[in-house]
């Protein structure tokens, strides 16, 4: 530590220069202060404080001893020897001379009324160490009072630095822990009325021209949690002019008793009321222009309101942003169809790119054979056993289905151009019949435009690759893979393994119902060929993991495979029928093959990679019946073989510990299944489907507790579904609730790696 470096500053005293000194928060406030911003009054003991107490209580070498040789991907030790680490620095004794800067410090900022309210934050630093920013994630502590009080959350914060993410982050990228600083900035508390978030840009749809203000009834850390839905207001920034309002219910808030934040009622007359005035609401916005005027770069603003006057708390810069390159592709290219081409039909985007072909119309999975290749498919709606049409085709069309339905999510995992619920494809187009098809914006054109324009501008829509983001990551960014074909090919991109392994794309290829198989004395084949698939992705991902699911045809979709009527029921509901887990303690031939395939791989062609992922799981005697089977086949878990139990019903959710006391090394949320199941939705049916949304509040509480309690067993957890690529703000929550991975189809993994990376970096600033 240089001598001449401060120990305690105050936030007008330093600027977004200073940040080797306060870190990148007390360096944001400090500027804001000077800049003249409305910001809540603080002050910041500097990162050199930190050393100072580091040296003055000789922790270093202890420090160093505790996390010497330590395995950070062992979660249980990293948390041991974070524990330890942080007990060091939490029972260190504060230099009287430091102690009493704090203390005159303090008595200053509550000068002229009693000791104040402040909030104790921290603010990492790392000079000389690019990419530090992300290091690690610290600690906030809220409605501290009192000298001796104040001094203790600011040994909490310093202790922060050595909260596991933090360690894990510096292992992994090779930084001296010691070269990692922090400061604690000491700020006066808002108790505001209504608090919220601000992007000076729109952070999903990438408009530079607009603003998003969200807004809650009182403290801001329930917006932070997801505990209540924000209202949500668009501004166009030019003119500050309120363009859209989203207005929700709300009714608990967080607010102040004592020295101590509470859930409490929002009064009647405020649970459905606006949470700002248009003049609140624009008043905002203009401080949001301002500061990105100031940054010259778009901003991510926390803000708050106490009795009508608004305070900044924090400002970051939105670091998700596309270049202007793809963008200007994405503006071409509408430009160029819709000037070229006639608009035949329009529906949802569901996996991006352009393809032109001829139009095959077809009503069910017994005309797949009408499919050439190079052909766009139309259809009312796709189900597994059209998957070896779908491989055939450069694009697909269907009347029905959203974003998440199986034509979409089959088509992005095989890079095919998709437009979903157009209502009228089937009636509207005709066979035969040139079309465009633009999977990005949903829509079908007549005719084609040249072939190399067509190529042209394909290639400016592919998703940019950012090379920052192409680290490590503390949550492992999985696939969903089912297509042995592609196998080679996506395991060289940036995946950490196949989350989802699905059984049924396999199966469909066979193309016979395993029991006909079986009746006709073809078990070795039917073993014979799934071990073959399973070996083709275990090769290509080795020594990465591979969580095979094992089989969750539904009575509808088995029927559609050779011989499937003989032995399939006529069901009103297959979704909550003859499926899964259930199937398995009903008849357990199929599952046997299943099993043989799965020994034979990892036993006789030494693929020790590959797991085991049982779905839909009803009930805990059924998981135990299902071990039994599995046991019985000399199948054990081990430390190279994991058993993991899809969570996609609520009964998984209520019951989860029970789940887990059953002996289960793993979950994997299937999103949606857990949707539709929780909030009643058909998600293919287009009367109800608007109201399928993963963000729902109860679906977020579901995620939470599964992620939650998966932690405090010791299990893995991770979710195996679009939602994580199509809505960062629930990737940011998945985050910070502590998921173990997400999983993902193909065409969103360098997008999806980016989401997390960003909310580990932004969750790393807390």
């Amino acid at each position: 530590m240089e001598s001449n470096k401060p120990h305690v500053v105050w936030f007008k005293e330093v600027d977004r220069d200073d940040g080797a000194l306060v870190g990148g928060k007390g360096a944001n406030l400090g500027e804001m202060v000077g800049a003249g911003f409305p910001v809540p009054n603080g002050f910041a003991v500097t990162a050199p404080a930190y050393f100072y107490v580091l040296d003055y209580n000789n922790l270093r070498p202890r420090i160093k001893s505790l996390l010497k040789g330590l395995d950070v991907q062992n979660s249980a030790k990293l948390k041991t020897a974070s524990h330890r680490v942080k007990q060091l620095i939490r029972t260190a004794k504060v230099p009287s001379d430091l102690a009493n800067d704090i203390i005159k410090y303090y008595l200053e900022l509550s000068r002229g009324g009693s000791e104040a309210l402040v909030a104790v934050r921290s603010s990492a630093t790392a000079e000389d160490l690019p990419g530090a920013s992300f290091a690690g994630q610290q600690e906030t502590y809220l409605n501290i009072k009192g000298t001796a009080n104040v001094v203790d959350a600011i040994r909490d914060a310093w202790a922060s630095l050595f909260e596991p993410r933090a360690i894990f982050y510096r292992e992994q990228k090779g930084f001296d822990h010691f070269k990692v600083g922090i400061a604690v900035p000491v700020q006066k508390m808002v108790q505001s009325d209504v608090s919220g978030v601000m992007f000076t840009v729109d952070p999903v749809a990438e408009d530079k021209t607009i603003m998003v203000i969200e807004a809650v009834w009182g403290l801001g850390e329930m917006i932070v949690q997801g505990s209540v839905t924000p209202d949500r207001y668009i501004v166009e920034k030019s003119s500050l002019t309120i363009l859209k309002k989203y207005l929700v219910e709300q009714d608990v808030e967080m607010v102040r008793k004592g020295t101590k934040n509470v859930i409490a009622k929002v009064p009647k007359t405020r649970i459905a009321k606006q949470k700002l005035t248009d003049r609140e609401i624009q008043a905002v916005a203009k401080l949001g222009k301002r500061l990105h005027q100031h940054y010259f770069f778009p901003q991510d603003i926390e803000w708050a309101m106490d009795n009508g006057q608004v305070f900044i708390v924090q400002t970051r810069p939105i670091t998700t942003l596309d270049d202007k390159k793809e963008k200007d592709g994405s503006l071409e290219l509408g430009k160029s169809l819709k000037t070229a081409l006639k608009l035949l039909i329009k529906g949802d985007p569901a996996s991006p790119g352009i393809a032109t072909g001829k139009v095959r119309i077809i009503h069910s999975a017994k005309e797949i054979a009408k499919v050439e290749k190079g052909d766009v498919l139309v259809t009312e709606m796709t189900t597994p056993d059209f998957v070896p049409a779908m491989r055939k085709v450069v694009a697909i069309v269907t009347d029905r289905g959203g974003q998440t339905s199986h034509a979409a999510i089959v088509s992005r995992e095989l890079g095919i151009t998709c437009v979903v619920g157009s209502k009228s494809a089937t009636k509207t187009l005709k066979s035969g019949r040139i079309v465009t098809v633009n999977g990005k914006t949903g829509e079908v054109f007549d005719g084609s435009l040249p072939s190399k324009k067509i190529a042209a501008l394909t290639q400016q829509l592919k998703e940019p690759v950012h090379l920052e983001t192409m680290q490590k990551t503390a949550t492992k960014v999985y696939v969903n893979l089912g297509e042995p074909d592609l196998a080679q090919e996506i395991a060289a991109r940036q995946v950490d393994g196949i989350g989802l392994l699905r059984a049924e794309f396999m199966i469909a290829q066979i193309g016979t119902h395993p029991k006909k198989m079986l009746h006709d004395g073809k078990k070795k084949l039917f073993v014979d060929k799934l071990s073959d698939s399973l070996s083709i992705f275990c090769r290509a991902f080795t020594p990465r993991p591979v969580v095979y699911r094992t089989t969750d045809f539904k009575t509808n979709e088995y029927r559609n495979l050779i011989g499937g009527k003989a032995y399939e029921p006529d069901e009103e509901n297959p979704l909550m029928g003859f499926r899964g887990a259930f199937r398995y303690v009903a008849d357990e031939a199929v599952f046997d093959m299943e099993i043989e395939a799965i020994k034979h791989v990892r036993n006789k062609m030494g693929f020790k990679n590959l797991y085991m992922m049982i779905p839909f799981v009803r009930t805990v005697e059924e998981l135990l019946k299902v071990k039994r089977i599995i046991a019985s086949h000399g199948l054990t878990r081990s430390p190279s073989f994991k058993l993991w139990m899809m969570v996609e019903i609520p009964s998984n959710v209520i019951l989860l510990n029970d789940f887990i006391d059953a002996g289960i090394d793993g979950i994997s949320v299937g999103t949606n299944d857990l949707t539709m199941l929780i909030l009643g939705v058909d998600r293919d049916s287009e009367a109800v489907a608007p109201a399928y949304d993963e963000r729902n509040p109860a679906v977020l509480w579901a995620l939470e507790r599964i992620i939650t309690t998966a932690n405090k067993r010791g299990i893995t957890s991770s979710v195996c579904g679009q939602a994580p690529s199509v809505y960062p703000d629930l990737t940011q929550k998945l985050v910070e609730w502590g998921i173990t991975s997400v999983s993902i189809s193909p065409d969103m993994i360098e997008r999806t790696r980016e989401i997390v990376y960003q909310a580990e970096i932004r969750l790393a600033k807390k």
